[in-house]
């Protein structure tokens, strides 16, 4: 390693102190438990979508409404905390998904939907810049890792957002999302808490000298130019995932005839593949190199997308099992890479990393919702098939590693 290449981001002190095990749990359950609450929207679609007799560019609309505010703001919200940290942030943020999730629940038309999810993806574009930045700020020196134990979280309570909405919502209905406020109630406890670590770690930290900014030797136009590269992987990979996330259980029923509790227990067993891949991906990417994983991830799934729209029904699970693991164990290694190629700006980099991962996935549901419309959602699985082959272009990623002190 490079031992003059050090950046000033929080992290830098906790590499000193070590990783800070109980804050990296702490905001991985609030992930968890933010996740839980949100995979509720996708997976409430089909009642919804029966309710309010709506079309599938509807169902996208939906999906648009809550990603786009969380993409259009977290960019913003991350670039202002990085001077201004604001560590109570995080139950705020919280308080906005707990106000959405209850209005979702007692939505009377397809415009209060919209606002709930809106609502929703709000409170995201709170939490995911800032619970980054703890998380980095506790990693002690071990980003991937940290990255990973934060998104794990967030993907185990994405695969659990299904189960409650087969067990629990869609025999209840609609009303009975209101039960889950008591889940956003305990994480805004648990995020208050998290805020007083954040506080006083900047307290213990107030009167040290930063460490200064000094540059990893990359040109500006080869950063800018693997910063647009690494937000073409997050297109392919987020688009693909949105027609998993979205409308893998509209394809099971429609092709293979499943009831809606059934394709909802296929829909868990996906997203809790994506959650063990993401752990598998920070660790790999600690180890061996970010880029790596990167080339691995995104390209590697490419043979088992192509072969999902020609498989029955047992290989359709298997496959989008195979999918789900290998494709989510790329975004931790790439928010990592993006964050030491923009040394300095973990929140900006967070916030426009999560909220493209977010805008990508809303406008790719909306997008693909209207060519289901127009043709059919198994049309959608073969388009979407092709989508990881973009993950070519990650031979125009430069090599981070020997350059950079890993903050």
């Amino acid at each position: 390693m490079n031992s003059k290449a050090i950046t000033s981001t929080p992290g830098s002190s906790a590499s000193a102190q070590g990783t800070v095990y109980g804050i990296l749990a702490a905001i991985s359950v609030s992930h968890m438990l933010n996740d839980m609450i949100q995979s509720l929207i996708p997976a409430i679609y089909p009642m919804i979508k029966e309710n309010f007799a709506l079309t599938f560019g509807e169902i996208g609309l939906i999906t648009l409404a809550f990603q786009l505010t969380a993409s259009l703001l977290q960019p913003l919200v991350g670039l202002y905390t990085d001077y201004r940290p604001k560590p109570y942030s995080l139950p705020i943020g919280m308080g906005l998904t707990l106000v959405g999730l209850i209005l979702l629940a007692f939505a009377g038309n397809f415009a209060m939907v919209l606002v709930a999810a809106a609502l929703v993806g709000m409170g995201s574009s709170v939490f995911h810049p800032e619970s980054s930045r703890v998380a980095r700020m506790a990693s002690g020196g071990r980003p991937g890792l940290a990255q990973s134990v934060f998104q794990v979280g967030g993907n185990v309570g994405s695969s659990l957002g299904p189960l409650l909405a087969a067990f629990v919502v869609l025999p209840f209905g609609q009303h009975s999302i209101a039960a889950f406020s008591a889940i956003a109630l305990l994480a805004i406890i648990i995020l208050w808490n998290v805020g007083n670590w954040y506080a006083g770690h900047r307290r213990a930290n107030a009167g040290k000298p930063r460490a200064a900014i000094v540059d990893h030797g990359i040109p500006r136009a080869k950063v800018v130019i693997a910063l647009a590269v690494l937000i073409a992987l997050m297109f392919s990979k987020f688009v693909y995932l949105a027609s998993l996330s979205s409308y893998y259980t509209f394809y099971l029923i429609d092709r293979f005839g499943l009831s809606v509790q059934a394709a909802q227990l296929h829909l868990f067993i996906y997203l809790f593949a994506v959650a063990a891949g993401t752990v598998l991906g920070g660790l790999i990417g600690d180890r061996f190199g970010r880029k790596y994983v990167i080339w691995g991830s995104i390209l590697g799934v490419l043979p088992f997308t192509l072969a999902l729209p020609y498989a029955n029904l047992f290989w359709t699970g298997v496959l989008a099992v195979i999918i789900g693991f290998i494709l989510s164990s790329a975004f931790s290694a790439i928010v990592v890479f993006a964050q030491e190629l923009v040394p300095g700006k973990v929140g900006m980099i967070s916030g426009l990393f999560f909220g493209f991962a977010f805008g990508l996935g809303g406008l790719g549901a909306a997008v693909l919702g209207e060519l289901a419309d127009h043709t059919s959602i198994e049309f959608v699985y073969f388009v979407c098939s092709f989508l990881p082959a973009i993950g070519l272009f990650a031979v125009f990623l430069p090599n981070l590693e020997g350059r950079t002190v890993k903050t």
